[in-house]
């Protein structure tokens, strides 16, 4: 994937965690990073050789990507995920949670409880549990939490409310570790309004595609919330809507 960035950030000797790496938005997030100079540690339970990756391998940063399997529900796989790359890498700088999904089509009283943890689980367990063991490293560099809320979470809405809620979630989660660390742990959440992506054009194939956001545009701010650009930011949730 090529990179065409609007400004430059260095990010080199850091070491940054991406979750939902091999998805759409994660895989642009770990070119972003990659080409900032970071040490990447994509993470993700689908592999980089699967055939649904996203994630691609440039031999140009090969050595500065690791790919870590883990079940990010888990939170012995993610405390133990967090050990592996402390033992491999010494040190974490940037957490990105971006491990996600949706699913919507029902009103509460159709809603399967199944569908409704499905979500809990994977938009906000993970970030929960990312973000509670990845700290106390991040407390020592001073580093910071980027996660991804959404525009919808700002609002009730028919048929989707399960994920809305999820992400509503991820604002709350961000505003507390933004508190709890202040002065220390820097956290910023992005709110996306529809991603451009091949699964998402699938299943809106009339929509004005023109005014989706672009995962790499995504990404962009998401560099930025991690940079030394955005020092004094913490506890913010950004809009990232594209012309949406």
């Amino acid at each position: 994937m090529s990179l065409t960035t609007s400004f430059d950030v260095d990010f080199s000797d850091t070491v940054a965690i991406i979750t939902g790496a091999s998805g759409a938005l994660g895989s642009a997030a770990v070119d972003r990073f990659l080409e900032a100079g970071a040490t990447v540690c994509a993470v993700d339970v689908i592999g980089p050789d699967d055939e649904d990756s996203l994630l691609e391998r440039d031999p140009a940063t090969e050595s500065d990507l690791a790919f870590y399997d883990a079940d990010l529900t888990d939170e012995d796989d993610v405390a133990g995920l967090v050990d592996s790359i402390v033992d491999d890498h010494g040190r974490i700088d940037h957490l990105l949670n971006i491990a996600g999904t949706w699913r919507g089509g029902d009103h509460i009283e159709d809603t399967d409880l199944s569908e409704f943890d499905l979500l809990l689980n994977i938009n906000l367990k993970t970030a929960f549990l990312a973000a509670k063991h990845a700290l106390p490293h991040l407390q020592e560099t001073e580093g910071s939490i980027v996660s991804i809320s959404a525009r919808s979470s700002l609002e009730g809405g028919e048929g989707d409310g399960p994920y809305r809620i999820t992400k509503a979630g991820i604002r709350l989660l961000t505003e507390t570790l933004a508190e709890e660390n202040r002065g220390t742990v820097r956290a910023n959440c992005v709110m996306p309004s529809v991603i451009d992506t091949p699964m998402n054009r699938e299943m809106m194939p009339d929509a004005d595609h023109e005014s989706w956001v672009e995962p790499l545009e995504i990404a962009d701010v998401m560099a930025f919330l991690c940079s030394d650009g955005a020092a004094v930011t913490s506890g913010a949730a950004v809009p990232v809507y594209g012309e949406a």
